[in-house]
């Protein structure tokens, strides 16, 4: 059996940080604000008084950030908002921006 040489060859390799998104809130004339503040804490994991000057933050300037995340992390938080809002009947809108790197 005759002998095998094995070629090794090294790729470069660059590794980059993931794109990251902001989800924003946006305000409207129908969600109750003590619901904002329950997503803010059960979905986006603020602590209360953090959920409940966000909530402000977007009733006085029409959106705010909800928080920063990788996109599927980023989509799957809009869509957990998105889906409790409907369940209650809210309008509730959230909305993703690429973070510039």
């Amino acid at each position: 059996m005759a002998a095998q040489t094995l070629l090794h060859t090294e790729a470069e390799t660059t590794l980059r940080m993931p794109h990251h998104y902001a989800v924003i809130i946006h305000n409207d004339e129908i969600t109750s604000m003590d619901f904002v503040v329950e997503v803010l804490v059960k979905v986006f994991h603020k602590s209360t008084v953090e959920a409940s000057n966000l909530m402000m933050a977007v009733h006085n300037d029409g959106q705010g950030i909800a928080g920063v995340f990788t996109y599927d992390i980023a989509v799957t938080k809009k869509y957990q908002a998105e889906r409790r809002a409907a369940e209650k009947g809210y309008p509730l809108r959230l909305t993703l921006w690429e973070v510039a790197q």
